[in-house]
């Protein structure tokens, strides 16, 4: 069930298709409940009428910022440190296949929970 209309939500923002919700969540390999897809249909529909709004927003002579900071932090040096030795790293893995790290694989169709 969506939540109230707020002031601020774009007034072109039009809900998503439950196809749609249900096509995102497998992107991003979620298990979409049948009961949230509802919620999420007005959530994602907010979300893109928002991204329009921005779109079309003249940003014309606007610079880019990597930080809304006038000063961004400093950062350290990116020196190495101390790190474990192979034999170690071995030991300490749940898997191995020879001298690697086996892992499970996240890429593709076979991984994720979707």
């Amino acid at each position: 069930m969506p939540g109230p209309e707020r002031p601020d939500a774009a007034p072109d923002a039009q809900p998503l298709s439950l196809d749609e919700v249900h096509a995102v969540a497998r992107l991003a390999r979620l298990d979409l409940p049948a009961d949230r897809a509802e919620l999420f249909r007005h959530q994602l529909g907010a979300v893109i009428g928002y991204v329009n709004r921005l779109r079309a927003m003249n940003l014309e002579g606007v610079e880019p910022l990597a930080s809304p900071l006038e000063q961004p932090g400093s950062l350290a040096p990116d020196e190495p440190g101390p790190t474990l030795s192979p034999d170690t790293v071995a030991a300490l893995a749940p898997e191995r296949f020879e001298h690697f790290v086996k892992v499970p694989k996240v890429l593709g169709d076979a991984g994720g929970s979707a």
